[in-house]
């Protein structure tokens, strides 16, 4: 699924823990996946961000649209 929505440039919602143990709701637009991250436009913080994969607990097609700033 983040590999399909990378290459078709796709926003997906994702349920983060962050590194603090604070559990978010999130829009990202991957931009680029490694071994161990994601680099994405996060819609949350309005900038690119990058996410540890192993800390995503889940991810699915957002409910609403959304299009990439800029």
């Amino acid at each position: 699924m983040l590999y399909r929505a990378m290459s078709e440039n796709l926003p997906l919602e994702i349920i983060y823990l962050s590194t603090k143990g604070q559990i978010t709701q999130r829009t990202i637009i991957i931009k680029e996946i490694n071994r161990a991250t994601i680099r994405a436009y996060c819609f949350l913080r309005k900038q690119m961000r990058y996410f540890l994969i192993h800390n995503i607990l889940s991810a699915m097609p957002p409910k609403q649209k959304y299009k990439l700033p800029g």
